[in-house]
């Protein structure tokens, strides 16, 4: 009879309501993403997707939205405070340590390729750098060096941040169809956003390796 009068309860993780997590969630999305754009410590695009993925798992219809609009405009912001940053270093005659920042995450030569993409393409370039990772630094040092206004770069940098937000929440949607747990869904889309973070480096490193392998020209293949 007390065999009868046990119920057997799951184990599984207990999840705080949704407007818990709404309440919690969109001002950590918001600063998590604006502190990533203005210092390297915070993996963004992972950010998105996450959270992208929580969104998706809720009953809320606008909460994919909501996701969006945040981290887009986080991202908007931190680009515009880190841009103000280093115009003030660009304008002292003895620069600033964001600027040096800036400096020290760039190689000369990609500083020398974003400066030659921009002198053609200014606004399709400053998507593409939001787009590509790591690629967003070198092309706003860039416009620094070239005397761009805050004003243009915002104009910019604006669609820029809309294309980026869109591009990871479609991973964090991606990874939370796929999996019916949304902690599942979780770990999928950070590792997709951080397989698509190391291919540039990869394929620079191969690049580079294939370059050092091929002899110069006219030597080899030479016959008496």
């Amino acid at each position: 009879m007390i065999e009868r009068l046990v119920t057997v309860v799951p184990v599984a993780p207990v999840l705080p309501p949704e407007s818990t997590q709404q309440a919690v969630g969109y001002p950590s999305l918001f600063l998590l993403v604006a502190l990533g754009a203005l210092v390297p410590v915070v993996p963004t695009g992972a950010v998105v997707s996450s959270a992208a993925v929580v969104a998706f798992h809720q009953t809320s219809p606008l909460a994919l939205l909501f996701v969006f609009l945040v981290s887009s405009f986080a991202a908007f912001l931190g680009d515009l405070a880190l841009y103000w940053l280093g115009q003030r270093g660009v304008r002292s005659r003895g620069g600033s340590r964001w600027l040096a920042s800036l400096r020290g995450r760039v190689t000369p030569e990609r500083l020398v390729h974003a400066q030659e993409r921009l002198e053609t393409h200014q606004v399709p370039v400053l998507v593409l750098s939001r787009l590509v990772p790591a690629g967003r630094i070198p092309v706003m040092l860039a416009c620094l060096l070239a005397g761009m206004p805050l004003r243009r770069f915002a104009r910019g940098d604006l669609p820029a941040c809309l294309a980026w937000a869109a591009t990871y929440q479609l991973i964090g949607i991606l990874g939370g169809s796929l999996f019916p747990e949304p902690w599942q869904g979780v770990v999928a889309a950070v590792g997709l956003t951080v397989l698509v973070s190391a291919l540039p480096a990869l394929w620079r490193r191969l690049r580079g390796r294939h370059h050092h392998e091929v002899p110069p020209a006219g030597r080899g293949g030479e016959h008496a």
